[in-house]
């Protein structure tokens, strides 16, 4: 008698998981020019003669809205410095207290035409965080550098802190929102002041963009290789998600790593961070220029 040959088929492998990443970059960027974007920040002068063009962020508490200046100020000086004082901790309180220019050194006694204003971050509630009413002042130019922001109560004319007669200079150019690829839903109340401060922004015209910051920590293939960020299928998503909720174009959103832990430049790094500050300082020179 003849025994069965015949054995039981082995269950088909599973197909492999997707891949987290695009095939191809849905957006380009020209990785290691940086040389050109730094000699053309270099040459730039505002159409407008009379402004230095005005950087407002703006933005949750934590989020890495200091830490985009400081991470500027590396790359154009070349170097790690430490220009805005930025919090070491995740702390759900904003460690920005006053309305502060940055300037920007860009040779000996020199500073580049455009400037940065940090301001406290938008917390969750009344009573917390910057008031939405300050930063429409602002806007507007009507708020002294220096002014020690006031959770409870909105700055108002005659207050010590309020400039009455703001120039052309005093005027913020660009709006931009700085918010954490890694950061968990938004609070509904803090979206709302983000869009109450975007409808003033609108009303005066002036140009906005948002800043995507920790990239890094909110995908695992960013961080092992920064040039994915524009394959990573997650932060595209993200950056959808952010684009609907806030109402800001996904043209108008840039990714980024801001430098933190870092003690030496990185290309890429500065790659992301210039391909932004480009187009912030040129929507904001071309505002400037109708005022």
């Amino acid at each position: 008698m003849g025994g069965n040959n015949s054995s039981t088929p082995s269950p088909p492998s599973p197909p492999p998981p997707p891949s987290p990443l695009l095939r191809t970059a849905w957006r380009e960027i020209t990785w290691g020019g940086n040389r050109v974007s730094l000699q053309y920040l270099k040459n730039f002068q505002p159409h407008n003669g009379e402004a230095a063009i005005r950087v407002l962020l703006y933005g949750p508490v934590g989020v890495g809205k200091s830490s985009f200046i400081n991470s500027v100020n590396n790359v154009l000086q070349g170097r790690m410095t430490s220009e805005a004082l930025a919090s070491a901790t995740t702390s759900d309180q904003s460690f920005t207290k006053i309305y502060k220019t940055h300037k920007i050194r860009k040779d000996r006694g020199n500073f580049y035409p455009f400037v940065f204003n940090d301001i406290m971050g938008l917390e969750d509630g009344d009573g917390r965080g910057v008031r939405a009413e300050d930063i429409k002042l602002a806007l507007k130019g009507h708020v002294k550098d220096g002014y020690k922001f006031n959770p409870v109560c909105s700055l108002c004319d005659g207050d010590f802190g309020y400039n009455s007669s703001p120039s052309i200079s005093d005027r913020v150019h660009v709006l931009v929102c700085i918010y954490s690829a890694n950061a968990p839903q938004m609070n509904s109340s803090v979206l709302q002041k983000m869009k109450e401060i975007r409808e003033a922004a609108s009303e005066l015209e002036i140009p906005q963009l948002a800043i995507l910051t920790h990239v890094d920590a909110a995908c695992g293939e960013t961080e092992e290789n920064l040039k994915n960020v524009y394959k990573s299928k997650h932060l595209k998503k993200k950056m959808g998600d952010f684009s609907s909720s806030l109402g800001i174009p996904m043209n108008c959103i840039f990714p980024v790593k801001n430098y933190s832990h870092e003690t030496q430049l990185n290309s890429d790094v500065d790659t992301l961070i210039l391909n932004a500050l480009r187009l912030m300082i040129d929507f904001g020179d071309d505002y400037a220029d109708k005022l």
